[in-house]
């Protein structure tokens, strides 16, 4: 849930300091990608790459958090409020900043809901919704934490839910931390040698950890006959997995819910009776990905 967050963090520094930069706000970008080279720190430290894409696995982690990890995640918490200042005393009295977004790319909560909208754009629209907090998941209802809100579904706005966005993660990652001190050699993967791979220390010792390694790697493991829809609340929006069984070890059907494909959904909707040099400023607010788009 820590790295969660701090990828939630790490996801909006790249949306403010690129939006910035296309209207003109060239400094910002810097110091957004200088704060994020620290957040990819930390990934590196915890599973040996910057993107951490195998680190989190069915069952838990890959591996135990390295010593001192948790020490370098609160210096960057102390440090990253201060920067979310900094950004602000940039932008908020900037003219050009604010008058290239308020009242710009305006989108309603009633045009907000009817498109699909989740995350940041639903929640600037004053839509009160966040999936960790309505249907809580990991251990997001043991912490403390607020979800932003803003009634006017503009460009503006979009940028403030995502600047306080920013702090209360900070705020979950600091109680993550104090929870992981506490919970120090504990397990961080179940032991359950169906879907989980044995040690490979055993494969030389133990003939059924060797077995059980060999049907997972060549054949996966099974899962009951059914469907299933999870979604969470990714940096932007609800990221969904629907997932159909015939109780195989492959899936009969997979269906991913991206955010960025919803929010390209409301391009044309904000960008009504704009000026053609305010698209670049309300398309960038959707905060799209293509890659998340495509998928």
């Amino acid at each position: 849930m820590a790295l969660a967050e701090l990828n939630r963090i790490h996801s909006h520094l790249v949306w403010l300091g690129t939006s910035a930069l296309e209207l003109g706000a060239i400094s910002l970008f810097w110091y957004c990608f200088d704060d994020r080279d620290q957040i990819l720190d930390l990934f590196e430290m915890a599973g040996g790459t910057r993107m951490h894409t195998r680190y989190v696995q069915v069952g838990g982690l890959a591996e135990d958090l390295p010593p001192g990890f948790t020490e370098e995640a609160r210096r960057f918490c102390e440090s990253m409020p201060k920067s979310v200042d900094e950004y602000e005393a940039i932008l908020d009295r900037n003219a050009i900043w604010l008058e290239r977004t308020k009242g710009v790319g305006l989108l309603s909560a009633d045009d907000a809901l009817a498109l699909g909208q989740s995350g940041p754009m639903l929640r600037a629209s004053g839509v009160d919704w966040d999936l960790r907090r309505a249907t809580p998941y990991l251990a997001y209802d043991q912490v403390d934490f607020g979800v932003p809100v803003y009634p006017s579904g503009d460009v503006y706005d979009r940028y403030r839910v995502h600047m306080d966005e920013m702090r209360e993660s900070v705020r979950i990652v600091r109680q993550c931390l104090d929870r992981l001190d506490e919970m120090d050699g504990e397990p961080w993967i179940v032991d359950d040698r169906k879907i989980v791979l044995p040690p490979r220390h055993e494969l030389h010792t133990s003939m059924e950890s060797l077995i059980h390694h060999f049907k997972i790697v060549t054949e996966g493991f099974t899962v009951p006959e059914g469907e299933v829809y999870v979604a969470i609340e990714s940096p932007r929006g609800e990221a969904g997995c629907y997932l159909v069984s015939d109780g195989g070890a492959r899936p009969w059907r997979v269906k991913f819910r991206a955010p960025s494909f919803a929010a390209l959904q409301a391009t044309a909707t904000i960008v009504q009776e704009v000026l053609v040099a305010d698209l670049i400023a309300a398309a960038g607010s959707l905060d799209p990905v293509m890659g998340d788009a495509d998928r």
